[in-house]
């Protein structure tokens, strides 16, 4: 049987690396703008289509219920967020984002993007490429175990 060495385990060096990147983001984020991860991911998705539940949020982001729920509740509380009543399923609410809500998105979205470039930016177009397809196909198929 072939051992187990987490360092060589794939799994355990995505998760490691996703959130080294994550906290590297989150103390800019933080810092800057006052939002944490969880925050930002609301405002960013809210941003690219507005009306969303936030079981919606959740199943997109892998967010649990709990994290979604907080997050919401402190971005409303800034005036970031607008809740609303959503009449297709009254247990639920649509959220979207105030115009103080999109102000902070087109200053925060550009130095997300600016964070990614500095990131990868000693890595050329077809590597990147060839990561984010792999990172896709790697979601494909732990959706398709969970099921």
């Amino acid at each position: 049987m072939k051992r187990l060495v987490l360092d060589e385990f794939i799994p355990y060096r995505l998760s490691v690396t996703s959130n080294l990147v994550s906290d590297t983001i989150a103390r800019t984020y933080e810092s800057l703008y006052g939002l944490s991860i969880p925050q930002w991911r609301l405002v960013a998705v809210i941003a690219e289509k507005t009306g969303l539940t936030q079981q919606a949020i959740g199943a997109q982001t892998r967010m649990d219920k709990v994290t979604v729920s907080r997050a919401a509740i402190a971005l409303v509380e800034r005036g970031l967020l607008r809740r609303s009543a959503n009449i297709d399923d009254r247990r639920s609410h649509l959220l979207e984002l105030t115009e103080a809500g999109r102000d902070l998105y087109a200053v925060v979205a550009p130095k997300a993007i600016e964070l990614e470039r500095r990131i990868f930016a000693r890595f050329d177009r077809a590597e990147i490429a060839t990561f984010t397809a792999m990172l896709r196909r790697i979601e494909d198929i732990a959706l398709s175990l969970e099921g």
